[in-house]
């Protein structure tokens, strides 16, 4: 059984106590709790405060991101807690992930939150990798979501060699040696994966799979694809939330 399945029937236990305990003033779901109810109801409610920190794959940017935003902003999240990490594609991951880890810090001075949520994309899933699981940045975040992540490689790196970023994500790499070996989800941390097998750039696409994730099956998407799908990332601020 997974941590995240495990959470979740945990959760669900104590909604149906709390539900008995608080059954003559239930709130439907979706209005607003009364006073009185707030407090006990909110030991099962989701939680949207966490500042969500997103890392674009290889040539990407911001802006990749548009879409995400938009779900996460309509699962109750504020533009406010919702930040966008852009790296050198070019340059060398180790850097990247020494950048992410100075940029969760300065959100979480300017949030005043403990924690942050990072969610990746492709290369993205290196540098989260790295920050957490090399650079100890696994204390700073409670959720990682990989949506095609390199985390194991990809063969379509062998196209661009010429620069370290795809050295490092070409499988077998000493990057991908480093951060694969051992415990791939340390510390605290709920691990979350998705991937298809129509990905097309993440070769094998079963790559983005992490041992000890929650990863999750996604029958047709493609690589970009995964960007703009509303299905898939209202599930990953579902995964965030929880």
């Amino acid at each position: 059984m997974s941590r995240r399945t495990a959470r979740r029937l945990t959760t669900a236990v104590a909604a149906v106590t709390a539900a008995f305990a608080l059954f003559a003033s239930a709130t439907p779901a979706g209005a607003a709790a009364s006073a009185g109810s707030a407090q006990p109801a909110a030991a099962g409610a989701l939680s949207t405060g966490t500042p969500v920190v997103f890392v674009h794959g290889y040539t990407g940017s911001a802006s990749n991101w548009t879409t995400a935003r938009s779900v996460f902003q309509s699962n109750g999240w504020s533009s406010s807690n919702l930040f966008a990490y852009e790296y050198n594609s070019y340059g060398n991951n180790i850097t990247n992930a020494q950048g992410l880890a100075s940029f969760v810090s300065n959100v979480k001075s300017r949030t005043g939150a403990s924690k942050v949520a990072i969610v990746n994309h492709s290369m993205g899933g290196l540098v989260s990798q790295y920050y957490l699981k090399v650079l100890g940045g696994h204390a700073n975040v409670s959720h990682l979501a990989s949506i095609a992540g390199a985390n194991h490689g990809t063969t379509a790196a062998g196209a661009c060699l010429i620069y370290a970023t795809c050295q490092q994500m070409y499988p077998g790499s000493a990057f991908i040696t480093q951060i694969s070996s051992g415990d791939e989800t340390p510390g605290s941390t709920e691990y979350g994966t998705w991937y298809s097998p129509c990905d097309g750039v993440i070769l094998p696409y079963t790559s983005t799979r992490l041992t000890g994730a929650d990863n999750n099956y996604v029958a047709c998407e493609t690589h970009l694809g995964f960007l703009t799908s509303t299905s898939v990332l209202g599930d990953i601020a579902d995964f965030v939330a929880s």
